[in-house]
């Protein structure tokens, strides 16, 4: 019987082929990945540069871009508030009441005829609220507890802490609330906004409540900023920082420095051109309501000549 052959099985060369396309495509997408973790956000890549070196006592090695126009500060007495473009002159960004509008930073540059109308009307608006606080506030003027001061885009009530809060506390007593109770009605119809800043002197404290002086100076903000908005002024008007003993007024060595140091700063900031006009045609309402309007006016002239008010806005320019 013959014997079966068995067949020879062909050698497959070409199977190198299969492994060899697989390692391409890991590779592929190895180097796909790589490309796009390497690509970054060279602005967001500066700003985590500086402050990381900042954190670490650093100096910021990037270099810094080109600023346009004036640098925006915030705060109030050493420096100015912070500057947004408003609505009605950015033609609907969206806007905070608690900012100045953009004019402020192009006070430098020449100024067009309708900016400078917006100017004006902005300026009118806040000179009829520092009148009104004027009259609302002239005993405690007067007695030095109080300062107003106005610019050309915000104004500044300046009030000693002594007479609002105790030692070491944020509780209004009754004095207080009457007293703020008097400015929060003039600011219940105005359009602004307001921002309340509190500020302590360097004395230490270390309660539970009030672990720093940080603390300590944002619960009074927020209780003069409660008290606002119990008064009827729109809680989006509003806002409130808490600076502690870092923005002082004089220095801390004597004890009438530190005085002068404990205060709560409440800035009226200047609105839209649109809602000056709003305001002086309330006003104008208000005063054809009023039958007493007339005697009213026609007294003006002489209190105001007469000490009782006395002149407690100053130009700063």
């Amino acid at each position: 019987m013959a014997r079966r052959r068995s067949h020879e099985e062909h050698a497959n060369h070409e199977a190198w082929a299969i492994p060899y396309a697989d390692l391409m495509t890991l590779l592929l997408a190895f180097f796909v990945v790589m490309y796009a973790i390497s690509s970054i956000n060279e602005g967001k890549y500066r700003v985590m540069a500086d402050a990381l070196t900042t954190a670490f006592g650093g100096a910021p090695r990037t270099i810094a871009q080109v600023q346009v126009g004036h640098q925006q500060l915030q705060g109030g007495g050493h420096d100015s508030p912070a500057v947004i473009r408003a609505p009605s002159m950015t033609g609907g960004a969206v806007a905070d009441p608690t900012r100045l509008p953009s004019m402020a930073s192009q006070m430098t540059r020449p100024v067009s005829l309708r900016d400078r109308e917006q100017l004006q009307r902005a300026e009118r608006q806040l000179g009829q609220i520092a009148d009104r606080l004027t009259q609302a506030l002239a005993p405690l003027v007067s007695q030095g507890v109080i300062t107003v001061r106005r610019t050309e885009l915000w104004i500044e009530v300046e009030i000693n802490s002594d007479i609002l809060f105790p030692t070491g506390s944020a509780a209004l007593d009754a004095r207080a609330r009457e007293t703020l109770g008097r400015l929060a009605d003039v600011l219940q119809d105005a359009p602004n906004g307001v921002r309340v800043e509190g500020h302590t002197d360097n004395m230490p404290i270390a309660t539970a409540q009030y672990p720093s002086n940080w603390e300590l100076s944002a619960a009074r903000a927020a209780s003069v900023v409660h008290l606002f908005a119990d008064h009827g002024v729109q809680p989006q008007r509003l806002a409130m920082m808490g600076y502690g003993e870092f923005r002082p007024r004089e220095s801390n060595a004597q004890s009438e420095g530190r005085n002068r140091n404990r205060r709560v700063m409440v800035i009226i900031l200047a609105d839209s051109a649109a809602s000056a006009d709003a305001l002086a045609d309330g006003a104008a309402t208000v005063a054809a309501a009023d039958p007493t309007s007339d005697a009213a006016g026609a007294d003006a002239p002489a209190r105001a000549s007469g000490p009782a008010v006395p002149a407690a806005i100053e130009g700063v320019h």
